[in-house]
């Protein structure tokens, strides 16, 4: 049985989220303030967290960003009755792996779920632990990215947009499909976050020089890297 953990200081909503997520079958804990919401999230084991931005006590970007320091991998589902572009990308920048707006279907957020239990599932069930290109190298059980000897920092988002190129060299994949890959079929977010996010990405592992450059820009189509 699955483990969620409800980060809702919004008492109605986390209850009603709480029985239709028992009902699927999922065993759940609800926190109502950020503080106790983080040290339930990094002192036990949870397979996703459904987390409110506006939290009492420690709003949820900053729990995301505490989550993701000691724990990279467990899906994290931001909700929030913020909506614009900027929004949603602080909180995937602060390391969501997805992002609901209030009001929203409870089958959309189960589908958004099992969306990112099929992306985990996917990665471990990956025989190959490390991937290679060039000087880059991404050790995949630890979550380690170094370039030569030095290790490089990313946020969960910027990780897995470096295993979806590291795992598609010279394959030139669209914006669409770097959406569908990394935020999952179900993402409402616009294509040009795609955009953003390279840029993040290119800004840690790219050198100055157009010969030090792995992800190339293929005007009019989207991405490669080679």
């Amino acid at each position: 049985m699955s483990k969620l953990l409800i980060i809702e200081d919004e008492k109605s909503l986390a209850r009603f989220i709480e029985l239709e997520m028992q009902h699927e079958g999922y065993e759940t804990t609800v926190a109502t303030d950020g503080r106790i919401g983080l040290q339930l999230a990094i002192t036990e084991s949870w397979d996703a967290v459904l987390l409110d931005l506006l939290l009492p006590e420690l709003n949820g970007m900053e729990v995301c960003r505490r989550i993701r320091q000691t724990n990279k991998t467990i899906p994290i589902i931001m909700i929030t009755a913020r909506d614009s572009v900027l929004d949603r990308v602080s909180g995937l920048d602060s390391g969501a792996d997805d992002y609901i707006v209030k009001p929203f279907a409870i089958e959309e957020l189960l589908a958004r779920l099992r969306s990112l239990f099929r992306r985990v599932e996917a990665l471990q069930s990956n025989e190959v632990t490390t991937l290679v290109f060039k000087d880059l190298i991404v050790e995949l059980e630890s979550c380690v990215v170094k370039k030569g000897e030095t290790v490089i920092s990313l946020t969960k988002r910027e990780y897995d947009l470096l295993i979806t190129f590291m795992s598609n060299i010279n394959i030139v994949l669209t914006r669409e499909v770097l959406l569908n890959k990394v935020w999952g079929y179900s993402t409402g977010v616009e294509t040009n976050v795609v955009d953003v996010y390279v840029r993040y990405l290119r800004n840690k592992i790219d050198d100055s020089n157009d010969e030090g450059r792995y992800i190339h820009t293929v005007r009019g189509i989207g991405y490669v890297m080679r």
